[in-house]
């Protein structure tokens, strides 16, 4: 299989496996949203640090634990990402996957206001539009349902900083997921000490089958980040930001057709102002790699030929 290939096969392993969590963190019941965070914490730092272990990137673990920067931003990334987690989890087992799907539909947009209010970037005027577009949908949604809807953009938002964190610094996927959940193992470990003293801990006393799922977290949150750096390295960005609506989609089907969550017109509405604002953003930026692959060709290629 050529690199290529294996790239695209990886982003759709990667997308593919988040796109069935609505499906997946309803079996950890009776356990919260924070008891499963902090499992998933630690579960995630066991089974990285074994991996780190087999492919020897230990190395790369202490240079990035010895840089006082990065170990900054890893940790500013571990508290966003862990509030991720915590937000979903909260959306998916509170009935409100269509929600969480439509958080991941508007990240893209939302990661790329972040790069002009952060990196002053300029956008071009079809981003601006679809931008736009994308707010006219939130106000459109914010009137179905009553209030703004605070799941989907604490979702896009806290995604959409965790990447603008993993941009200031540059750590491979497996070490610098070791050091952030490392960062907040701590806190977890307190989390769920603090639930057994009280009675309420679920590990152990809701069954070994239970018991092996909450364990399972940690491969759960590992691999899909593992492939989707695999297929980062392999295909064009462009690519990577097409795969990505896969799994906003699969959750969408999946709150709507298995978990039968209403979809009444004004949200269907909503959503659609959504997809056109992606499809204008989407469009805008193929159009824009095309122009840029053929304008590094015309530098490439010596004149005459």
């Amino acid at each position: 299989m050529d690199e290529r290939r294996l790239g695209v096969v990886s982003g759709l392993g990667a997308y593919a496996l988040w796109g069935l969590f609505p499906l997946y963190f309803p079996l950890l019941e009776p356990a919260g949203g924070v008891e499963i965070v902090a499992h998933r914490v630690l579960w995630s730092l066991l089974f990285i640090a074994v991996l780190l272990t087999v492919v020897r990137r230990w190395s790369h673990v202490r240079a990035a634990v010895a840089d006082r920067r990065t170990l900054l931003v890893l940790g500013g990334a571990a508290v966003l990402i862990c509030g991720n987690w915590l937000v979903f989890v909260y959306g998916v087992n509170s009935g409100h996957v269509v929600e969480t799907s439509l958080g991941y539909f508007i990240n893209p947009l939302v990661s790329v206001l972040l790069g002009v209010v952060v990196f002053s970037e300029r956008l071009r005027p079809m981003q601006w539009a679809a931008v736009v577009i994308a707010a006219i949908a939130v106000v459109v949604l914010a009137v179905d349902y009553g209030r703004p809807p605070w799941i989907a953009l604490s979702l896009a938002l806290t995604f959409g900083l965790y990447g603008l964190m993993k941009k200031l610094v540059v750590v491979e996927a497996a070490p610098g997921l070791f050091v952030e959940t490392a960062l907040v193992a701590v806190p977890a470990a307190v989390v769920l000490g603090v639930l057994h003293a009280h009675g309420s801990g679920t590990f152990g006393n809701a069954g070994a089958g239970h018991a092996f799922l909450l364990a399972s977290s940690g491969i759960a949150t590992a691999i899909p980040l593992l492939l989707f750096a695999a297929a980062a390295r392999r295909i064009p960005l462009s690519t990577v930001g097409l795969l990505q609506y896969l799994t906003p989609s699969m959750q969408l089907l999946i709150g709507v057709f298995v978990y039968r969550e209403p979809m009444p017109p004004v949200r269907l509405a909503g959503f659609a102002i959504v997809w056109l604002a992606l499809a204008v953003f989407t469009v805008d930026s193929l159009r824009h790699a095309r122009s840029g692959s053929r304008r590094a060709v015309a530098e490439v290629v010596p004149a005459g030929l």
